[in-house]
């Protein structure tokens, strides 16, 4: 198979897994959104919209107040983002790890540790330059509180508005520390799942429930891992990316640094951590994509398998 085949099978593989497991997981997806960046929205600072108390209330008041649907609000975007996203995290990871010399788990663990991580994070923060526009886009259409009407009514609606007020960098609001962040997310996501993936007996296992169910067991631990290890620096790019589309001198938070400090200060560092609960049954979905990407590239005969190892 031609390295050029293998890259476009790797590439569909990993788009297809990343846009059915984001859609099925979509509801959860959209309740650690709102509970993450209500801080930061100007509806419920006002006091116009109550503040969610947790997962629960956030399910029921959602379904309430805009409708079972509206779980899926922003969900095309979301699919449109993550199907590149996913798709050059896995494609690149394989390059990218080519690049490094090859290690041997049995004999050299911590160098074939250290590789997994390297190629994972690499990868995730190559791919998040290209996509962040539809990550901003995506926040902020699933961010809407209450039963008035919608802020943006799509895609190209926030996209043009937050241009419109800001400038093509209103866009990238947040993409430092989300660069900062990706690369220990996709580091352990990818690291912990090739690491535990060389170390599981039933990899390869001709039994498909065997096999599958032990590399959704590696996945799983790999997705929560990575969640908790990132998610100060998803809170805070959130928070960001909910002031893109106001004037500079409205922004509540001047940057990073001065997000991370405000956010400690006034609401307690477990703030930083505010929706990591309904994150961590997201990750469900995290591992779902790792498996299917694996079993397609197996059928395919693709690398993609082999790197999972």
């Amino acid at each position: 198979m031609s390295s050029s085949t293998e890259f476009f099978i790797n590439f569909m593989a990993g788009g297809v897994s990343g846009a059915v497991a984001k859609t099925a997981t979509a509801p959860i997806e959209r309740v650690k959104l709102l509970i993450q960046t209500q801080d930061a929205n100007p509806k419920i600072i006002s006091g116009e919209v109550k503040r969610y108390t947790g997962i629960i209330d956030c399910f029921s008041r959602v379904a309430k107040e805009q409708g079972i649907s509206a779980f899926w609000r922003g969900n095309l975007t979301n699919i449109i983002r993550y199907f590149p996203t996913q798709a050059f995290n896995f494609a690149f990871k394989d390059s990218i790890k080519a690049l490094f010399p090859k290690a041997d788990k049995r004999t050299e663990f911590g160098k074939f540790f250290a590789i997994n991580m390297a190629s994972g994070g690499l990868a995730g923060a190559g791919s998040l330059m290209i996509v962040y526009p539809l990550d901003y886009a995506r926040t902020r259409l699933a961010s809407d509180v209450g039963t008035g009407k919608q802020q943006f009514s799509g895609l190209v609606d926030c996209l043009v508005k937050t241009v419109k007020a800001g400038g093509l960098t209103a866009l990238y609001n947040g993409v430092g520390v989300s660069i900062v962040g990706i690369i220990p997310y996709r580091g352990v996501y990818f690291g912990f799942y090739d690491t535990l993936s060389g170390y599981n007996p039933y990899q390869k296992d001709e039994n498909s429930l065997y096999r599958a169910s032990s590399k959704f067991l590696c996945a799983q631990t790999s997705a929560i891992s990575a969640g908790y290890a990132s998610y100060p620096f998803d809170t805070v790019r959130r928070r960001l990316q909910m002031q893109s589309e106001k004037p500079k001198e409205d922004w509540v938070y001047k940057g990073t640094m001065d997000c991370f400090a405000k956010i400690m200060k006034d609401e307690g560092v477990g703030a930083l951590f505010k929706g990591a609960g309904a994150n961590a049954l997201r990750t469900v979905g995290a591992a779902l994509v790792l498996v299917l990407y694996s079993e397609i590239t197996a059928a395919f005969g693709a690398g993609g398998a082999a790197s999972f190892e």
